[in-house]
């Protein structure tokens, strides 16, 4: 069971990774900024994770 969890783990890092290459390349690094908080908005929503907290106001 740890072993599925390191490997998740990585999947999750990879992809926080390569997120934030795409928004370092983007030639509308907001309109990206934006796609991604709602793709990940939309992960933690389907996990049952309220983020109107976590936004910033």
């Amino acid at each position: 069971m740890e072993a599925e969890t390191e490997k998740g783990l990585a999947v999750m890092l990879i992809d926080c990774y390569t997120n934030l290459q795409r928004i370092m390349v983007a030639s509308d690094m907001q309109k990206e900024v934006a796609y991604q908080l709602r793709a990940v908005k939309a992960k933690l929503e389907a996990l049952g994770v309220v983020t109107e907290d976590l936004d910033i106001h």
